[in-house]
């Protein structure tokens, strides 16, 4: 399961109002090769589910997750940060076993 703080979902909401994607768009998220680590995260707004996704539920926000990438998103928390250090999305992903200076990428 992956799940979404308060923060991340604040900022799902904001992101979907302002580019303008319907209430039937859900949020994906995938594991793709790249980066530094050897593996990065991508998100996305889909209204596509196939037999290749799982879909969770966590606050209201549904979350689209190949099952390829479930692997290494499981007990993953899709957080948001907005402090000094750095803006955006962040993984909490207790998967990973070492992660890039960016937080872009990561290895299992």
């Amino acid at each position: 399961m992956l799940k979404v703080s308060e923060k991340a979902l604040t900022r799902i909401v904001e992101l979907k109002k302002t580019e303008g994607h319907p209430e039937s768009h859900n949020l994906r998220v995938a594991v793709k090769g790249g980066g530094c680590s050897g593996l990065m995260y991508d998100l996305s707004f889909d209204d596509q589910i196939t037999d290749k996704d799982d879909v969770f539920e966590d606050k209201g926000v549904k979350v689209i997750v190949d099952k390829k990438s479930l692997f290494y998103l499981l007990d993953t928390t899709l957080d948001f940060s907005d402090g000094l250090n750095g803006k955006g999305f962040q993984f909490v992903n207790p998967n990973a076993t070492r992660t890039c200076g960016c937080g872009e990428s990561f290895a299992v």
